[in-house]
């Protein structure tokens, strides 16, 4: 058990029967992604994570991203702030759209619950700073750190066939 605060909200009910113990899944997602940039959280972090649907997460793309349409999940880091003594420091928020994930697991032939793993855990790594857009080296770093976090979960690497 760490320090860190992982809280969840189940906007789309769907999500309950998803996985068995949805909430310590998500909870040990997040946390494995923590773990593969310890040095990135910096002591005891608050993630928050937002279980939705593909309209909700198309709404909040457009509005922040500028692109109309839905995606599997949106990372939102949060904004550096001073903190009380004690207190985890809020890393930022995690959403995941429901009919997006269960369609890619679906066409990707992978267990709905490797791909949640997954999409957890390169959500959290976004918000510790990492991202795949900026040029090939740094998709690499991120693939190599999503598929040693996913490892200590006991999921396969999710890029090989």
């Amino acid at each position: 058990m760490t320090d860190h605060e992982i809280d969840i909200a189940v906007e789309d009910a769907r999500w309950d029967e998803a996985v068995p113990d949805l909430e310590a899944f998500v909870i040990r997602a997040v946390e494995a992604g923590l773990a593969s940039l310890p040095e990135a959280g910096g002591g005891p972090v608050e993630v928050s994570v937002l279980l939705a649907d593909d309209a909700t997460v198309q709404g909040l793309n457009r509005t922040w991203r500028g692109k109309d349409k839905p995606t599997n999940v949106l990372s939102f880091p949060a904004a550096e702030q001073p903190l009380q003594p004690g207190m985890a420091r809020p890393l930022g928020d995690v959403v995941l759209a429901y009919d997006t994930m269960l369609r890619e697991s679906t066409e990707q032939s992978k267990p709905l619950e490797h791909h949640l793993a997954h999409l957890l855990v390169h959500g959290t790594l976004h918000l510790l700073g990492q991202d795949h857009e900026t040029g090939e080296a740094e998709a690499d770093a991120m693939e190599a750190l999503e598929i040693a976090a996913l490892s200590t979960l006991g999921i396969p690497n999710p890029y090989e066939e």
